[in-house]
């Protein structure tokens, strides 16, 4: 039974390619009809060069994020025998959640509900397998920009953030059930979240300050890392042997990929090419940097070293806590954003995970779930008019209302699809095959061949 279900994804892939041909059938025939009727969530396209060049370019640094720059931020960090498993769950999650989002996700995510009791909680059905997008079209979030660049951009997004999830499990997780995972989580999960925060939905319209994604992308999957983790049980040997990573090298190339990435992430979030994404790129440089220096601060008062691995950690706490704020707060709210968010961080990843003996692989509720949750609440204090209008108003009590709804959405689905995945795919790799290494018993290759 469990090899029946094994297939389950491969299936599952199969079964949305036949749909998607079919689906497509009146779509090749739109050449002869007439144009047709923009969605409720469109606008008629009026190009903007300049805007439209940089958020493909800002598409191009996002996709890098994940690809290579996750896979080899994780790579670095786990056992030698677990490496190349490691970095195929992120080019598995690029390409899943790819096809899911041409499918199904865009459209759920930003589409405009036609009933209007819905539309505060999902989008519609309107542009699944992109019906109705068209080189004439644009969001109406964005009219300069081709809807096609648009929805990339916002791919990039929905991509990197189940990427992320993989570090809560890592070196102890079926590929099987990954790809069905991350499936559901993206349709379930993420869509809906991200429709509620960027999508028209009711967080955003209640005045939630998520610049590029806090809540959407690090709190929720930071939150749903936890659960998995807790759910899965710690790895064999966790507490009682040495688990150490195989190359930090691997991981500082990684992270500075997502150091560079993360402007695309950030500053590609102020959708133009302006002042804008301007204040949006130094803050996120500055965040970065400042966070680095704290954690290491911390590190060495304790450890009395600063290690390579703790100084890139910082680095990317503080990426982490600065994407809510990033277009939202002057320079020296991210600096002190970032300065704070290195030992709020450290932490979480190192005293609070030792403390309740949970494992966290790669730290992704550590580092993302509480720098997501750290950058969400301060750019309720830090928010400025002086850099964007949407900051009025701004205020801690209703960057808690967003989180709060985020953490008990994204804790919950998690759950119950990690239930589906136990009773459908399985979810751990025997003891056996742990000790082994995934490399070898998940894709028949490994470092040593």
């Amino acid at each position: 039974m469990a090899k029946i279900w094994n297939r389950v994804p491969g299936v599952l892939a199969l079964l949305l390619l036949t749909a998607a041909l079919f689906y497509a059938g009146g779509a090749f025939a739109q050449d002869a009809a007439p144009a047709p009727t923009l969605l409720a969530h469109q606008a008629a396209l009026e190009l903007n060069g300049a805007d439209t060049a940089w958020l493909a370019t800002s598409s191009a640094l996002v996709l890098l994020m994940t690809l290579p720059g996750l896979a080899l931020f994780y790579g670095g960090m786990v056992r030698r025998k677990n490496v190349i498993a490691t970095i195929t769950q992120s080019v598995g999650v690029f390409a899943v959640v790819t096809v899911l989002w041409f499918a199904i996700g865009y459209s759920l995510a930003f589409g405009v509900n036609g009933d209007a009791a819905l539309q505060p909680y999902i989008g519609s059905l309107d542009a699944v397998f992109l019906n109705g997008v068209t080189l004439e079209t644009a969001h109406s979030l964005l009219p300069g920009i081709p809807e096609f660049v648009f929805l990339t951009f916002q791919m990039t997004f929905a991509i990197i953030t189940p990427a992320l999830i993989t570090g809560a499990f890592a070196e102890r997780f079926k590929y099987s059930a990954l790809l069905l995972f991350t499936a559901l989580w993206t349709v379930l999960i993420y869509s809906p979240i991200a429709h509620w925060v960027w999508g028209g939905g009711f967080l955003g319209s209640a005045g939630v300050l998520d610049f590029a994604g806090g809540a959407v992308v690090h709190v929720n999957s930071g939150v749903a890392g936890l659960v998995c983790a807790l759910f899965l049980g710690r790895r064999k040997g966790y507490g009682a042997e040495p688990i150490n990573p195989h190359n930090p090298v691997l991981t500082m190339i990684g992270a500075s990929l997502l150091l560079v990435g993360w402007i695309g992430f950030n500053a590609g979030s102020a959708g133009a090419s302006n002042a804008l994404m301007g204040a949006a790129l130094i803050n996120t440089i500055l965040a970065a940097a400042a966070a680095a220096l704290t954690w290491k601060l911390v590190e060495v008062i304790e450890k009395k070293k600063a290690s390579l691995i703790g100084m890139l950690s910082g680095l990317v706490a503080g990426l982490v806590a600065i994407t809510p704020a990033a277009g939202f707060v002057d320079p020296k709210g991210a600096f002190l954003i970032g300065a704070i968010a290195g030992p709020v961080c450290y932490i979480s990843s190192v005293w609070i995970k030792k403390l309740l003996r949970y494992d966290d692989s790669l730290d992704a509720f550590g580092i993302h779930g509480a720098g997501g949750l750290l950058g969400a609440l301060l750019t309720g204090v830090f928010a400025t008019t002086a850099i964007n209008g949407l900051s009025e108003g701004a205020n801690i009590a209703t960057q808690a209302i967003g989180l709060a709804w985020t953490i008990a959405y994204s804790a919950i689905g998690t759950l119950v699809i990690l239930v589906i995945c136990k009773f459908t795919t399985g979810l751990r790799v025997s003891e056996a095959q742990e000790a082994e290494g995934l490399d070898t018993v998940l894709h028949g290759e490994s470092l040593d061949h």
